[in-house]
């Protein structure tokens, strides 16, 4: 846990604080360098939308999952929630990036109720491919598909939205 000033500096103070903690815990680099990218958006958010005049960030890992929280005084006007950016906008990516990277995230009151926790879980270690099996003889024109490039490959997809993120561009709320 640590505490920052609410200065654009900070920033860059809890990237270099998440990176020397999870670097003494071993956790793998790809891993570390999401925890680092997710702890900076939590905590320019912070920054930009609350008006707080202290952040507080928490971080823990079991080897597993790396949980990492950013509190605030939660004296912004709504919750945070990822939405489209257009191509020109400036911002209003950084929850996406956050979605993207974490097994899950949302926010939730403090204990005392005079503040905000917005809170991400990221795999401690990347995601592993299965090797893949051993050859096994094809049909003919499953060979000839496959061959030419026409049978696609699995491929990883993130889970259904969480409820954090609001509602899904099709208009039906996420899961709650």
């Amino acid at each position: 846990m640590f505490g920052l000033p609410p200065t654009p500096a900070s920033v860059g103070l809890a990237r270099r604080n998440v990176t020397e903690l999870l670097t003494a815990w071993g956790t793998d680099p790809e891993a570390c360098d999401n925890a680092v990218l997710v702890t900076s958006e939590l905590v320019t958010n912070a920054l930009t939308h609350t008006a707080s005049e202290r952040i507080v960030c928490r971080l823990r890992s079991d080897g597993q999952r790396i949980h990492l929280e950013v509190e605030d005084q939660n004296r912004g006007l709504s919750i945070p929630a990822q939405r489209t950016a257009r191509l020109d906008d400036q911002g209003g990516r950084g929850l996406m990036l956050v979605g993207m990277l974490s097994s899950d995230w949302g926010t939730r009151d403090t204990a005392h109720g005079s503040g905000r926790v917005v809170w991400a879980v990221l795999p401690a270690r990347p995601a592993t491919v299965p090797p893949p099996s051993p050859p096994s003889p094809l049909p003919p024109d499953i060979r000839a598909h496959a061959s030419s490039g026409l049978v696609s490959a699995p491929h990883l997809t993130r889970p259904a939205p969480h409820s954090a993120e609001g509602s899904l561009p099709h208009g039906t709320a996420a899961r709650p």
